[in-house]
């Protein structure tokens, strides 16, 4: 290698290593573990999980006129009158199980840290 290689890679190096050292710790706080969070942070992220899936399996039936009215809101009156119902049964079974199943893995950090499987993380709340 030249000189002329050798400082382009140096100066490439060192600007990736600049702009590489100002992005990560940008990001360093929003990315959690059990190992890297407080116990409070811990029994905050069990809580809400199991609130969230507690609140999803009793309201999980808000799916099947939420789908219809958005559905009828976003693609008219003949879809909303016949593919709204068909999204509604299959989201509010979606949304109860998966209610459920939050609430049976509360003590789990799983997904991410106590994240939600799907968003919107409940029922009422839109894209």
């Amino acid at each position: 290698m030249d000189s002329y290689a050798l400082k382009k890679a140096g100066i490439a190096l060192l600007c990736a290593g600049l702009l590489g050292g100002g992005v990560l710790p940008a990001f360093a706080d929003d990315f959690q573990t059990l190992e890297s969070s407080s116990p409070q942070q811990v029994v905050e992220g069990m809580s809400g999980k199991m609130v969230r899936g507690v609140a999803n399996v009793a309201t999980g039936w808000l799916e099947f006129p939420m789908q219809i009215y958005l559905t009828f809101k976003n693609d008219g009156v003949a879809k909303g009158l016949t593919l709204g119902p068909l999204k509604g049964v299959g989201m509010t079974l979606i949304r109860t199980v998966t209610g459920a199943a939050e609430t049976t893995t509360f003590f789990l950090a799983y997904p991410g840290f106590y994240d939600p499987y799907f968003e919107p993380e409940f029922a009422w709340e839109e894209e």
